[in-house]
């Protein structure tokens, strides 16, 4: 189906590389929890290995999938996400670690409802707005539906709390909107609403007010709320041009705390310095224009708007994370793509990335 485009060929190769860098990061930055845990240096490692070859599965599968065809998944999908995100927040269901309760456990391993919920909210905007019968200019019948949806998801994801998530989705399907043509008043009205909703959001409980506050002087509290941004920029600070060498990181000895995981960046840029940092944050350049190309290029309006979301949620994820890391902005708990340690983020990122080279191929 479709033929190997040149988008197609920079996102197949960028994520590539991320994940296989994502597989050696992991190993590096995971031993010493790992060792702490399970006393075997290899536990979270060999855990990331099977999660991986499961993303590489759905992702080749979803690449042999015809796009359009995933319409019929819009409506369940949507559906499915929110008894999913009801489910979480239920007790005995819902696993609650450091105060978020984010996960459901099935045996050995837990997954998050978000990160499916973003993929399903992406596909479900993608399909309503790209309806012939639904003239985007009647708002009643398009736009409204999108945000209705979209509000419920976040305000499920602000009960678990996850404001990282939250934030992504909305930019995914902001990005959606205003390509699709959506009223530039009622869009505004959405930003500003979006805007206020997230100042309310940090200012309204004190622990995100305190964050908040410490992003913008982490030495205020040097030793407790600014401790992980102090230590994430001192690692990316050692690294230098060239890092200090690959398992040669000390952060990770117990120094930055989610290493493997929210912080990875800082491992990767101590470790392999700013060269290699400079190589990450080119990647994921790469995957925001192939995958803006591959929406331009798409053969229907459906296949724009879902490559232009997915493209959306990968890129502002991978830079909320990055800002992160480097306090550029507040940390609000997002993986980064391919790279942090964590299944279920890995598995539906790489199932969206299947949709999103299966477009490609399909372009014009």
């Amino acid at each position: 189906m479709g033929h190997r485009t040149g988008p197609f060929l920079v996102l197949f190769l960028s994520v590539t590389a991320l994940v296989l860098l994502g597989v050696v990061m992991t190993l590096s930055a995971s031993a010493v929890v790992s060792i702490n845990n399970s006393d075997s240096a290899w536990s979270l490692f060999r855990r990331q290995l099977i999660w991986t070859g499961l993303g590489a599965f759905v992702l080749l599968a979803m690449m042999r999938v015809d796009y359009s065809r995933l319409r019929l998944l819009a409506v369940p999908g949507v559906i499915g996400s929110i008894v999913l995100l009801v489910v979480v927040l239920i007790s005995g269901f819902g696993v609650d670690i450091y105060g978020a309760t984010r996960w459901i456990r099935l045996g050995p391993f837990s997954f998050q409802p978000s990160e499916v919920a973003k993929l399903a909210l992406v596909l479900f905007a993608a399909d309503l707005l790209s309806r012939p019968s639904r003239d985007i200019k009647d708002t009643r019948v398009t736009v409204r539906p999108v945000v209705a949806v979209t509000i419920l998801l976040i305000g499920l994801l602000m009960m678990q709390p996850h404001l990282g998530n939250a934030v992504v989705m909305a930019a995914a399907v902001g990005t959606m909107l205003f390509i699709a043509g959506a009223p530039l008043l009622h869009l505004g009205g959405l930003a500003l609403g979006a805007g206020l909703g997230t100042a309310v959001a940090i200012l309204g409980t004190w622990w995100r007010r305190e964050r908040f506050l410490t992003f913008l002087d982490p030495w205020r509290d040097a030793e407790g709320l600014g401790y992980q941004s102090l230590q994430s920029l001192h690692a990316v600070t050692v690294g230098g041009l060239t890092g200090v060498g690959l398992g040669q990181s000390l952060a990770k000895w117990g120094f930055l705390p989610f290493a493997h995981s929210d912080f990875i960046f800082a491992i990767i840029a101590e470790e392999l310095g700013f060269i290699g940092a400079m190589i990450v944050v080119l990647l994921f350049v790469a995957i925001g224009y192939a995958g803006v190309v591959t929406a331009l290029r798409a053969p229907d309006r459906f296949g724009l708007l879902l490559a232009l979301g997915i493209t959306t949620w990968i890129v502002a994820q991978a830079f909320l994370n990055i800002g992160s890391v480097t306090k550029v902005v507040p940390v609000i708990g997002v993986t980064l793509p391919f790279l942090s340690s964590g299944g279920t983020s890995l598995v539906v990122t790489m199932a969206a990335v299947g949709i999103l080279l299966n477009i490609a191929r399909q372009g014009r």
